[in-house]
């Protein structure tokens, strides 16, 4: 007999490096093990290092990316306003759905603290999924009702980074 799969809700924040590279290593394994995937991107856009390597695990894998381009500083515009929207309509109906065992939520954290999404939207949906999705929701400031309602919680904390020195985001290990 074979035991059903019961998702739960984790949260990768903090400000150090590996949040997005956590999730996608959860990926892989999920695809590994035979489970359908979605990843939903905020504030991202681009043919990433590992963007091109989970296009090989199409249709298995469903890529969403919502951006309207450019690194946001200060207030974000109505462009970044309407693609985080999108965003958040799409990740929504994936997760409750129920077709997918896995759905990150990668930079979701810190379009919650930037105030472009309602957190008790986002805490409404964990609520309702269906039972058997787990979602995985990454990026820095994750805010602390989030963190009392996940299930799994993640600090990476930075203590050394060579972006101090100067080193850009490399192919391959950042990009």
């Amino acid at each position: 007999m074979t035991k059903e799969f019961r998702g739960y809700v984790q949260v990768y924040t903090g400000d150090g490096k590996g949040k997005t590279t956590a999730a996608l290593g959860l990926i892989l394994r999920a695809l590994g093990a035979g489970f359908r995937v979605a990843l939903v991107q905020f504030l991202k856009k681009g043919e990433y290092s590992e963007i091109r390597a989970l296009r090989h695990f199409e249709p298995q894998v469903e890529i969403h990316q919502f951006h309207a381009g450019g690194f946001v500083k200060g207030q974000p515009d109505e462009a970044v306003r309407k693609a985080v929207a999108e965003g958040w309509q799409r990740a929504r109906a994936l997760i409750l759905s129920g077709q997918y065992k896995i759905v990150v939520l990668d930079e979701i954290n810190l379009v919650l603290s930037m105030g472009l999404l309602s957190l008790e939207e986002v805490l409404e949906t964990l609520r309702e999924r269906p039972s058997s999705v787990e979602v995985v929701l990454t990026g820095r400031y994750a805010p602390g009702d989030l963190l009392e309602a996940a299930d799994l919680v993640t600090e990476m904390r930075k203590i050394k980074h060579y972006y101090e020195r100067g080193v850009q985001a490399r192919v391959g290990i950042e990009k």
